[in-house]
């Protein structure tokens, strides 16, 4: 694990917004009394993506005035609709966690009441933690399911997609990969099928 920053959170997103605002890295350090080299470390990449997602909401909104009023509107409409969705999504799934966790503390008392040396006297504790144990299941499945579309999401974001071909400077070996139905037949073999 590196040293502690001499430099507090407030002052490192000082140095990120006047970054963005396009002071130099070399002013900041001087003035901050710390390297570049510390500030491209810390700051390029999220400095780099924040420029990036800027450029992208710009394009985005100039997309939207170029069309005519009425798909303007029914385009924010959507897109409100579509957080809305996410919002609730997410607070359901915080909640489902939340009566999961509530509901498995529940059965682990229940699980406290059964006698070790003869259970199936505890039938009725055990029916009880069999219910509570089904209910905390039911009740992560939001939550799980979001999680599972999200790392789903995640991972094809780095698969090249079948349909574009080799991807830039991948070496198209004659009689290895002949074409493109070579190519999606490597990559995605139940589409070729």
């Amino acid at each position: 694990m590196g040293r502690p920053s001499k430099l507090t959170d407030a002052q490192w997103t000082d140095i990120e917004r006047r970054l963005l605002e396009g002071e130099s890295r070399r002013s900041l350090a001087n003035e901050f009394g710390i390297s570049e080299g510390a500030i491209r470390q810390r700051l390029s990449t999220q400095v780099e993506e924040i420029k990036e997602l800027a450029k992208t909401i710009v394009t985005v909104e100039e997309r939207v005035k170029a069309l005519p009023i009425g798909s303007q509107i029914t385009t924010h409409s959507l897109a409100a609709k579509l957080r809305a969705i996410s919002t609730s999504l997410a607070s359901a799934a915080e909640l489902g966690a939340a009566t999961a966790h509530r509901l498995s503390a529940l059965a682990n008392s229940e699980v406290c009441k059964v006698d070790d040396a003869n259970p199936l006297g505890s039938v009725e504790s055990l029916k009880g933690v069999s219910a509570l144990t089904r209910l905390a299941n039911d009740s992560a499945n939001i939550a799980l399911n979001l999680l599972s579309a999200n790392k789903e999401a995640v991972k094809r974001i780095g698969e090249p997609d079948p349909e574009d071909g080799p991807p830039s400077g991948v070496l198209v070996v004659p009689g290895v990969i002949k074409d493109s139905n070579a190519w999606t037949a490597l990559v995605n073999p139940q589409k070729v099928a």
